[in-house]
C-alpha cells in the first residue's frame, strides 16, 4: 500500500507543503497546468531549490503580479513568518500563469461561497475540487465559531487572498497526483512566541489553527515562531486518514519543503513516500447513509449532492425506485468516513423532505490510482490509471482535459478520445 507520511517535527504552511509535494515527484509542469485551470490570474509560482541548516529541498513562492519583484508572499498572510531567502536559489522553473479572467490583489477578501464559485467554475477535476473546498470549510468553520457567527458570514481576511487560494488548491492537486493509498501525519508542532494575526497579536497557535486542530495530537514550544499556520493546519485536518508518531513502513523516497524562515530547527516540512504491508487495494471501512426521497423537487438534488461532496462524502448517487402506492422516488446513497457520519446525516435531514435516514458500515475495496500528464499530438493530457496487485489494469484520459481539447480543435469528444487512446498505445508497444 502506498502511503504519505508528514513528519511535521517543524510544522507546516502551504508553501512548504507545496514544496514538499514537489520534492516527492510531482510534476511542476502539472501543478501550473492545473492551477491555470482556477479562473484566476495575476500570479505566479517562484519553484526552486534551496536549503535550510544544510538540508536541501524544493522552496514554493506563490508571486502576485503586483507585487514587487522578489517580494514573496508570506503564507496566510499575518499568519506567515518573515521573508528570509536562503542562498542556492535556482530559477530555472519560474512559471507564470496566462489567464485573463479575475485579476486579483492581497486586499480582496471573500466569503467561502465566493471560494466554491471560483473552485466549482474552474476546469479542475471534481475529486480535486472536492479536496480543495473541504480544507476551505474547515478554515471557515473555525473562524465562524471564533467570531460567533454562521460559515456563510465569515470573511477570509488571511486565507481568501488568491496566494492562499493558489496554496489551498495546489495541495489538492499534488495529493490527487501522487494518490496515496492512506496519508498519515506525526504530531504536528505549533511553535510559540506571539503571532499577528486579524484578532491582534496572539499568542501561538493562532485561534483559527487552534480550532481545525481540534482533537488533533500537536505539541508547543520546540521553535518560538509560528511553525503550523491555519492553511497548513487544515491541509493536514481535511487529508490525513491517521496520527501516529509510531508507523512501520519501508521509505521509498525522502522529500523535503523549504520554509520562509531560518532558524535554530531546520525550517523544513519532511514527507516520507513509502510502503506499508496491508492490503494494497483496500481502505478499510467507512459509512453508508441513505434516504427515499418521493416528495421533492428533482432540480434541488444538485445542491444536496454539492452540499455533501463539499462535506467530504466520498461519493454520493441518486437510484430511482418505486414506492408504495407506485409512487416514484428516488434513493440519496452518500459514502463517507465513520466520523464524518453525523455532518453528512444532517445535511440529509436539513436539505431534503426526509423524515429520517438509515446508515451501515460497509468495506470498500479501492484500485491504486495514478494520474500522469502525457504529451499528444492534440495536447498535453492527464492520465488516470488504476493498479491491481502491483500490476496496470486499465487506465483513461481525463475527462475536462479531453472537453477542452475538443473545443480547441473543433472535434467531437469522442473523437479526441479515439486519437489520445491510440496515440498512447501506439507508444506503449513502442517502448515494449
Amino acid at each position: 500500500m502506498k502511503i504519505l507520511y508528514y513528519d511535521c517535527f517543524s510544522g507546516i504552511s502551504g508553501d512548504m507543503h507545496l514544496g514538499a509535494l514537489v520534492d516527492a515527484g510531482v510534476d511542476p509542469d502539472h501543478l501550473i497546468q492545473e492551477l491555470n485551470k482556477l479562473p484566476l490570474s495575476g500570479f505566479r509560482l517562484n519553484i526552486c531549490r534551496d536549503q535550510r541548516k544544510s538540508i536541501e529541498g524544493t522552496r514554493v513562492d506563490v508571486i502576485i503580479d503586483d507585487e514587487p519583484d522578489g517580494d514573496h508572499h508570506q503564507n496566510d498572510h499575518d499568519h506567515g513568518p518573515a521573508h528570509e531567502h536562503g542562498s542556492g536559489q535556482d530559477h530555472s522553473h519560474h512559471h507564470s500563469h496566462g489567464h485573463n479572467h479575475d485579476h486579483d490583489h492581497h486586499h480582496v477578501h471573500r466569503n467561502l461561497d465566493d471560494i466554491k464559485e471560483i473552485i466549482s467554475t474552474s476546469g479542475l477535476a471534481e475529486s480535486t475540487k472536492s479536496r480543495a473546498l473541504k480544507m476551505f470549510r474547515l478554515i471557515a468553520e473555525a473562524e465562524a465559531k471564533i467570531h460567533g457567527m454562521p460559515v456563510d458570514k465569515v470573511h477570509f481576511h488571511e486565507v481568501g487572498a488568491m496566494d492562499s487560494i493558489v496554496d489551498i488548491t495546489g495541495a489538492a492537486i499534488c495529493l490527487e497526483y501522487l494518490s496515496p493509498d492512506r496519508i498519515f501525519s506525526s504530531t504536528i508542532e505549533l511553535g510559540g512566541g506571539m503571532v499577528k494575526c486579524a484578532h491582534g497579536l496572539m499568542p501561538v497557535p493562532a485561534p483559527a489553527t487552534s480550532e481545525i486542530l481540534k482533537d488533533i495530537p500537536v505539541r508547543l514550544g520546540s521553535v518560538n515562531h509560528e511553525a503550523t499556520t491555519p492553511t497548513g493546519a487544515a491541509i493536514l485536518a481535511a487529508n490525513v486518514d491517521q496520527f501516529t508518531d509510531n508507523l512501520q513502513f519501508r521509505t521509498k523516497h525522502t522529500a523535503y519543503g523549504i520554509g520562509q524562515r531560518d532558524a535554530e530547527t531546520p525550517n523544513v516540512l519532511r514527507v516520507f513516500v513509502g510502503e506499508t504491508e496491508d492490503k494494497p487495494d483496500t481502505t478499510g471501512d467507512c459509512v453508508l447513509i441513505e434516504c427515499n426521497i418521493d416528495d421533492m423537487n428533482p432540480e434541488l438534488h444538485g445542491h444536496v449532492m454539492e452540499t455533501l461532496f463539499d462535506q467530504g462524502a466520498y461519493d454520493v448517487f441518486l437510484t430511482p425506485v418505486i414506492m408504495k402506492k407506485s409512487r416514484p422516488a428516488v434513493i440519496i446513497s452518500v459514502l463517507g468516513s465513520k466520523p464524518d457520519e453525523q455532518k453528512l446525516s444532517e445535511i440529509l435531514i436539513r436539505h431534503t423532505t426526509t423524515l429520517g435516514v438509515r446508515s451501515q458500515t460497509v468495506s470498500r475495496i479501492m484500485l491504486r490510482r495514478e494520474s500522469e500528464t502525457v504529451k499528444t499530438s492534440l495536447g498535453p493530457v492527464t492520465i488516470k490509471k488504476a493498479w491491481y496487485k502491483g500490476s496496470l489494469l486499465k487506465w483513461k484520459p481525463e475527462y475536462e482535459d479531453c472537453k477542452l481539447l475538443a473545443d480547441k480543435h473543433k472535434l467531437p469528444l469522442q473523437e479526441i478520445y479515439n486519437i489520445i487512446e491510440s496515440e498512447i498505445e501506439l507508444t506503449s508497444k513502442s517502448n515494449t
